[in-house]
């Protein structure tokens, strides 16, 4: 097989800015291999220097839950009140929560 352009896999792009804490999705690209997404993903989605990380992820090695489906995967998460943090302030020394 040709390893022509339109055969290069498809990546999705995440990139954590200078003052994020988190990786955000970009975009996606098509590259031949992870170096080259990564190398285009840098030119492409942080030419300002915004970026401090950059994963690339083959995109057909991510699994994602259906909109459509989100009250059967939701919804057991709303009767469990304990997983989320109303019952008790922060201290001030907590950051980024």
């Amino acid at each position: 097989m040709e390893n022509t352009k339109k055969n290069w896999p498809l990546w999705e792009i995440f990139v954590r800015s200078k003052n994020g804490l988190e990786h955000r999705h970009f975009g996606s690209l098509h590259a031949a291999d992870a170096e080259m997404a990564l190398e285009n993903a840098r030119d492409v989605y942080t030419r300002r220097n915004e970026g401090v990380s950059i994963w690339v992820v083959e995109s057909k090695h991510i699994t994602a839950s259906n909109p459509a489906d989100n009250g059967e995967l939701f919804e057991p998460a709303q009767d469990k009140v304990y997983r989320h943090p109303t019952f008790y302030d922060l201290p001030d020394e907590v950051k980024h929560m």
